[in-house]
């Protein structure tokens, strides 16, 4: 998810990979250099087992970021989701109390507060995962209304009141809960949510596909209700950061007849959501966050230069290609959510390296911006 403080996800596959726009359970300027004002800073790790990734991230002080993921992603046997903060000057793994089966995967996380946070993805008993966090711990949360087979892949949330987004036999699932009691919205249609944010106003908007299509939900007077979205045959939708009453970023891709993939990006302008140019290359886009002043940063992966950590930055008029530093050794930096951190002019991003052997590292980069 936060950045907002509200907060969506984007979905790491069941094996803790990318996600098909059909099997969600297994972003022009031409590149140019940052400004010396920006900066890449070293990167770190959570310290996960191998074979670890992380999904998503949650900025909420300079002092604690929150970031989950998945821990041995290739053993369907020893898998288990993770969830990692940043205290300002170490990453700690943090446990899950009250659950003796575990989480096999953590999808996104996101944070009302410092001292109410959401988690969600999939449990090894097979129901879908849902943890709350005070600050220092979680406890899982089960909510009656779910049941095996339902998947769930972002949340958000605001003071008092969290929504989950996935699916439910082929469609579209909305969970909302507020106060301890939950509210289960499906869309009659097949498709799957993948991503959501949330305003502290009450709005909302919820991103996937259907059909083949884009999938936009919007969630207005306390209801979640489908709105129209460019009619583009092979898209889909990964995450949506609402900035504003109108101002929004989505992003995702459109699957070619060639097979190829390219990138997606939809802005909303307060009456309508339009495509923008993406920027050359062979490029996915997982990940979106924004600064509420109109500024967006986008996470994913350039597969034509894939050992450079890689973000697109979105001012309303044009996308940046931002790169990090040239890679030494053969290796593929994936970074699947990002978060922009209010008063630090930081934005952070986590997602994992794959070496040449194919061995997976859990990373967490950090980039920084020039204060508005």
């Amino acid at each position: 998810m936060t950045r907002r403080l509200p907060r969506r996800a984007l979905a790491l596959c069941a094996g803790g990979l990318l996600l098909l726009s059909s099997h969600p359970s297994v972003a022009h300027a031409d590149p140019v250099s940052p400004p010396t004002a920006e900066a890449w800073q070293a990167p770190a790790s959570a310290g996960l087992s191998k074979d670890g990734s992380l999904s998503d991230v949650a900025a909420i002080s300079a002092t604690s970021v929150w970031a989950v993921g998945q821990q041995s992603v290739w053993d369907v046997w020893q898998s288990r989701g993770a969830i990692a903060h940043w205290d300002g000057s170490s990453w700690n793994e943090v446990g899950i109390r009250n659950d003796p089966t575990g989480a096999g995967l953590l999808r996104s996380v996101a944070a009302a507060s410092a001292g109410e946070l959401w988690a969600v993805g999939e449990g090894h008993d097979g129901l879908p995962y849902l943890a709350r966090g005070d600050g220092s711990s979680f406890d899982r949360v089960i909510v009656d209304k779910l049941h095996v087979g339902d998947w769930l892949g972002g949340v958000a949330a605001v003071p008092g009141r969290m929504v989950a987004v996935g699916r439910r036999d082929r469609q579209p699932l909305v969970v909302t809960g507020t106060g301890g009691k939950w509210k289960l919205t499906q869309l009659p249609d097949r498709g799957t949510l993948y991503g959501v944010s949330l305003s502290a106003k009450g709005d909302g908007w919820a991103v996937g596909d259907a059909d083949g299509k884009p999938l936009i939900m919007k969630q207005s007077g306390g209801r979640w209700k489908t709105f129209k979205a460019p009619d583009i045959p092979g898209g889909y939708l990964r995450d949506v950061h609402l900035d504003g009453p109108r101002r929004a970023l989505a992003v995702g891709g459109v699957h070619q007849s060639s097979g190829e993939v390219v990138p997606l990006i939809l802005s909303w302008n307060g009456k309508r959501w339009s495509r923008v140019a993406p920027p050359a290359g062979d490029v996915r886009l997982y990940g979106v966050t924004g600064d509420r002043k109109g500024h967006f940063w986008i996470s994913g992966v350039d597969l034509s230069q894939p050992g450079e950590a890689f973000l697109l930055r979105y001012d309303g008029r044009t996308v940046r290609t931002l790169r990090g530093p040239e890679a030494e050794t053969s290796r593929t930096v994936r970074l699947q959510s990002v978060a922009y951190l209010p008063g630090t002019g930081t934005v952070w991003t986590v997602g994992h390296v794959v070496d040449a052997s194919g061995r997976y590292t859990d990373v967490i980069e950090r980039f920084g911006v020039p204060k508005p």
